[in-house]
């Protein structure tokens, strides 16, 4: 393919769904760590049986089975939900079909975890609201044995032996114990560049209201999320995570971002092959491409030609990412405690219809910016536990409190009673503890982590 058929390809896939007429729809999805309440390593057993009755229960059709016959992915013909493992059986994931408002969505939730946890905590378990299983220290870390996870998997471990000018973290297997928040909304094509740019910039104020991602061995960290995915081999195309540090003013400069962006993966013959990341623009252009796949207990070195169908490998992992579906996919946030695991939908779709508001308000910031450090920067600095000498906590707290009021303003505005989902994130910005920093606290204190996985667990 020639540089002007990979563009149009591409328009195709990314931009022209955001042509089409637009919904109201959210669609959020949550993954949580499955833990043993004693201090232990989660029995893989009793979270396959959970997840089973709770399929049965509420009339989820089973979709996906891995290499032993457990099924670890259904969903629900009524209304789209889907429960699945994430990576692992560390890690439970609830993907809540679309809807229009949050109050449906959170009410899907709660009886969906109510369910699980009433099954797992009769047999010593439970899922609970933290961004690092608390027990991944003596947990397995072994990913689902399935095509896509093996190839995942494999291509994490990559970073042991690929040659590449990088820091890589030793942290491999971090998709058995990383749990995430994420909400799609649908987005206009005219409010694409506008929408990415409020989004990326407002990513530091995420930071200091959604952070809980504690990994003992990076005990400055609060949300050790970024340190995963940027120092892994998703990482190696920066292109591929974090924020858009490049100028977007345009949707043609969107769509020259996204041409540099990489693939590392694709399917022949029912077959997962990973390979070298390769930008999706060169990757188009080869004649063949060396990579490997998975049969009969061994990785095998396969020699392929690139085709057109391989767009729909195409997966980044940004903290704004433009999907196939016309939507954007919000992915920065950690898991929250379960009991407000809907602020993270409620922060992002107050301030979808606020976009313009959001703009001029960080615009005209100095409490962040104008100190020599970009958004993706501060967005570094305060994932950190100690901040800086130039963060004024008093203008910070405000600014937190700006951007809040913007957000309760756009729910508002829809009519559904949905602001109440922010009063957890006012009492965050008023006392700048994040989950994650309240969690680190209570630990010094000598709180147990068994009770503060109980109390991040509770509904």
């Amino acid at each position: 393919m020639n540089r002007q058929q990979i563009r149009e390809s591409l328009y195709a896939k990314y931009i022209a769904p955001t042509e089409q007429p637009r919904s109201r729809f959210i669609g959020v999805e949550v993954e949580i760590p499955v833990v043993r309440l004693t201090d232990g390593p989660t029995d893989y057993a009793i979270a396959q049986e959970a997840a089973r009755a709770c399929m049965d229960h509420f009339g989820f059709i089973p979709e996906k089975l891995d290499a032993n016959g457990v099924c670890f992915s259904a969903t629900r013909p009524d209304n789209g939900d889907n429960i699945s493992f994430d990576c692992s059986y560390n890690n439970l994931e609830l993907s809540l079909g679309r809807a229009e408002g949050i109050a449906e969505l959170d009410q899907r939730f709660r009886d969906y975890v109510g369910f699980l946890n009433e099954r797992l905590g009769a047999n010593g378990h439970t899922l609970t609201g933290m961004g690092v299983n608390p027990r991944n220290a003596v947990n397995r870390r072994d990913f689902i044995p399935s095509e896509r996870y093996r190839m995942l998997e494999r291509y994490l471990q990559k970073s042991q032996t690929w040659n590449v000018p990088m820091y890589f973290h030793p942290y491999v297997a971090y998709g058995a114990f990383a749990s995430a928040s994420q909400v799609q909304l649908d987005v206009d094509r005219d409010r694409l560049i506008p929408t990415l740019r409020a989004f990326s910039n407002v990513e530091p104020v995420k930071a200091v209201l959604f952070s809980n991602a504690l990994l003992e061995t990076e005990p400055q960290l609060l949300c050790v999320r970024d340190l995963l995915w940027e120092n892994s081999t998703h990482g190696i195309n920066p292109h591929n995570i974090g924020m858009f540090d490049c100028r977007l003013e345009t949707v043609d400069d969107l769509l020259e971002y996204i041409s540099t962006t990489s693939i590392f993966c694709t399917e022949r013959d029912g077959r997962y092959i990973n390979f070298m990341p390769i930008p999706i623009i060169d990757y188009l252009a080869r004649d063949q491409v060396q990579g490997e796949y998975y049969a009969d207990g061994a990785y095998h070195p396969i020699t392929f030609k690139p085709q057109d169908s391989d767009l729909a490998y195409l997966r980044t992992y940004k903290f704004e990412d433009l999907t196939f579906r016309g939507t954007i996919e919000f992915r920065s946030c950690c898991c929250q405690p379960l009991g407000e695991a809907m602020t993270v939908a409620a922060f992002h779709v107050g301030l979808m219809d606020q976009v313009d508001e959001l703009n001029r308000l960080l615009d005209a910031d100095h409490v962040l910016f104008h100190h020599g450090y970009s958004a993706t920067e501060l967005r570094r600095i305060f994932n950190h536990r100690q901040w800086p000498q130039f963060v004024d906590r008093d203008a910070l707290r405000q600014l937190c409190l700006d951007v809040l009021d913007l957000a309760a303003r756009g729910l508002e505005a829809r009519g559904k009673g949905e602001s109440h989902y922010l009063d957890p994130l006012f009492e965050r910005a008023r006392t700048l503890t994040s989950p994650g920093r309240a969690m680190a606290d209570a630990l010094d204190a000598g709180e147990p982590l068994q009770d503060l996985i109980r109390r991040y667990a509770a509904l």
